[in-house]
C-alpha cells in the first residue's frame, strides 16, 4: 500500500467531526491494505509505531534539512523497514545512523507524507483516530462484530495483531483470542465517587481496598520467566529485579497478576509518585526499592479467571500471593468502608477503590464495577496552553489552561478537549523550568501572552469541586485547582471527561 493512501485517509478522518465518517475513512484504507501491512498501518494511524521507542525526538526531526519528493511513491512496507532501522540503532554511531535513515526517509516522502510520518513518530497525530475509532474501523473493514474485535484487542493488547486476525481469520479465530501468559492485556479501569458510601451505592457488596499513589503494574510468570509491564504495556522487567524475584517465589508455575508498586521511605510510608516512576527510567538508581501490592489475579496455572467474579479471583490471589495482597476488606457496610478509607489516609495513601465482588475483569474499560474514592478530588486533565508568568515568574511559562476530554464532540471534534479552568498553584520552580523547556516542543501557536499546545500532556489536578460558570466553554469552572504532578504514564485519551466533571455539579 502506498503511504499516500494512508495520509489521505488520515486527512479525511481529521477533517470531520463525525465519528461515523472517521470510521468509514479509516475502514476503507484498512480494507485495502495487505494483511502483512496491517500492524504497521495501525501503528502509524495510532501515532504509536509498532517498533516502540525509535530514539527520535522533536529536535532531531526539526533539524533535518532535506528536499522532499514531488510525487508519492513510498509504501507502508518501506516506511516500516526504515522504522525497524531506527529502533535497532544503538551504541557508538547510532546518532549518525538514525540521522542518515531519517534523511533518506524524509527525502523519499512528499512534504505531506513527511508531516504525517513526523507527527506519527512523535506520537502527536491528531486525526481523531483514537483506539476506539480504529477498533470500529477494523470491525467494519473485516465485517466482524465490533464487540468481538474489541475483546480480542483487549486480550491481545495489540490493535495491529487484532486487525490481522479480523481481516484474515475466521470468526472463531477472533473469538478464540484469549489470555496468553507473557503477553500483557489492557488493564481494567475505575470510575470515581466522592465517598466510599457513594461508591457502595453503585457496586453493592464489594472489596474495598487501599488506593496507593503508585504505578500500575501487570506481572506475568511462566516458570522462572517473569515479565513486568506498565499500565501502557511497556516492558520494564529489567528495571525492577526485586519485583521479579518476589513473583518467582510465589507457589505457582503460571500467573498473570495485576497490582501497583510503590517506593517506601525509611518509616514505611509512601514516597511521592514521581520517585516511584523514576525507577522506570533508563538511568534509574536501584537504591530506591519498590514493593508490589497485588489486587487481582487474571490467570493461574492454565486457568483463565477474567470472566470469573472478583470473589473467585481474590480467593485464588489469597492462595498464591497473600503476603503481597493490597490491604482491604469485603463488605457491603458503608461504615466499614468509611473506616478503611480513613485507615488508608492515615497511612499516607490516596484513599480506597471499591470493587463489586461479582464483577468480571473487563480489560480496558472504565465502568461502574470499580470505583476509586479520594477525599481530595483529583482528575487527569490535559494542558491546552500556558501563560507567561509575571513578577518572580517572569520568563517562565506558568498559568495553565486545563482541558477535559469531550468524547461525544459536544464542543467540537469527538475525542477533543474543552477548557474547564486555569491554575498556577502547586507549580514548584522545578516544574516551572520544566514547563518552559518542554512546552515549546508541543506548541501549536503562540501569542504575546501565552503558548498554546497540542493536547498531549496529562497533568493530575486536585480540586475541591466544580461550580457552574459561563467563563469556560464547558459551562463549569474548577474550584481551587492545584497541580499534583504530570503523568507521563498516561495518554490524553485516558483523561477525565467533561461529563465526569459535570456529575460533580449534581453531587
Amino acid at each position: 500500500m502506498k503511504l499516500g493512501e494512508v495520509v489521505s485517509a488520515a486527512d479525511e478522518a481529521g477533517a470531520t467531526a463525525s465519528r461515523l465518517a472517521k470510521i468509514d475513512a479509516l475502514a476503507r484504507v484498512i480494507a485495502q491494505a495487505d494483511p502483512d501491512e496491517a500492524p504497521a498501518l495501525i501503528g502509524l494511524l495510532l501515532a504509536a509505531p509498532r517498533q516502540g521507542r525509535l530514539g527520535v525526538g522533536w529536535r532531531t526531526l526539526m533539524d533535518l534539512d532535506v528536499v522532499h519528493a514531488d510525487a508519492a511513491a513510498l509504501t507502508v512496507g518501506e516506511v516500516d523497514t526504515a522504522l525497524d532501522g531506527l529502533a535497532a540503532a544503538s551504541g557508538a554511531g547510532s546518532v549518525s545512523a538514525r540521522h542518515d535513515l531519517l534523511v533518506e526517509l524524509a527525502s523519499r516522502a512528499t512534504a505531506a507524507e513527511w508531516d504525517f510520518l513526523a507527527r506519527s513518530m512523535l506520537g502527536e497525530l491528531r486525526t481523531g483516530a483514537l483506539a476506539g475509532v480504529l477498533l470500529d474501523a477494523i470491525a467494519r473493514a473485516s465485517d466482524r462484530p465490533p464487540a468481538a474485535v474489541r475483546r480480542a484487542a483487549m486480550l491481545s493488547g495489540d490493535l495491529g495483531i487484532t486487525a490481522v486476525i479480523a481481516l484474515t481469520g475466521t470468526p472463531d479465530e477472533l473469538d478464540d483470542v484469549g489470555l496468553v501468559v507473557g503477553r500483557p492485556v489492557l488493564p481494567m479501569l475505575a470510575s470515581t465517587a466522592a465517598t466510599p458510601t457513594a461508591a457502595l451505592e453503585l457496586t453493592g457488596e464489594s472489596s474495598v481496598e487501599y488506593k496507593l499513589d503508585g504505578a500500575r503494574i501487570q506481572v506475568h510468570r511462566h516458570g522462572d520467566e517473569v515479565g513486568v509491564f506498565t499500565r501502557s504495556l511497556a516492558d520494564i522487567t529489567h528495571r525492577v529485579p526485586e519485583i521479579v524475584e518476589i513473583v518467582r517465589g510465589l507457589p505457582a508455575h503460571d500467573l498473570i497478576l495485576d497490582g501497583e508498586t510503590l517506593a517506601l521511605d525509611e518509616d514505611g510510608g509512601p514516597r511521592p509518585f514521581q520517585e516511584t516512576m523514576s525507577r522506570f527510567g533508563a538511568d534509574a538508581s536501584r537504591d530506591l526499592a519498590l514493593r508490589p501490592w497485588f489486587f487481582d489475579l487474571l490467570h493461574v496455572d492454565g486457568r483463565d479467571l477474567i470472566d470469573e467474579p472478583l470473589s473467585v479471583r481474590l480467593a485464588e490471589l489469597d492462595r498464591v500471593a497473600e503476603r503481597w495482597r493490597m490491604p482491604g476488606i469485603v463488605t457491603g457496610d458503608a461504615d466499614a468502608a468509611e473506616r478503611l478509607s480513613r485507615d488508608a489516609l492515615a497511612a499516607g495513601h490516596e484513599g480506597v477503590v471499591v470493587k463489586s465482588i461479582d464483577s468480571p475483569y473487563a480489560a480496558g474499560r472504565r465502568g461502574k464495577s470499580w470505583v476509586k474514592v479520594k477525599p481530595v478530588l483529583t482528575y487527569d486533565l490535559v494542558v491546552l496552553a500556558a501563560e507567561w508568568g509575571s513578577g518572580r515568574r517572569r520568563g517562565w511559562l506558568s498559568n495553565l489552561h486545563l482541558g477535559a476530554r469531550d468524547p461525544d464532540g459536544e464542543f467540537g471534534e469527538p475525542g477533543g478537549f474543552v477548557m474547564v479552568g486555569k491554575t498556577f498553584k502547586g507549580l514548584t520552580d522545578e516544574l516551572l523550568r520544566w514547563q518552559t523547556e518542554t512546552f515549546p516542543q508541543h506548541e501549536e501557536r503562540r501569542t504575546a501572552s501565552a503558548v498554546f499546545l497540542r493536547p498531549e500532556l496529562v497533568v493530575e489536578i486536585a480540586i475541591d469541586g466544580v461550580q457552574r460558570s459561563p467563563r469556560y466553554p464547558g459551562g463549569l469552572a474548577l474550584r481551587f485547582a492545584r497541580v499534583k504532578g504530570y503523568r507521563p504514564d498516561k495518554t490524553p485519551e485516558g483523561a477525565d471527561t467533561i461529563q465526569t466533571l459535570r456529575a460533580l455539579l449534581r453531587g
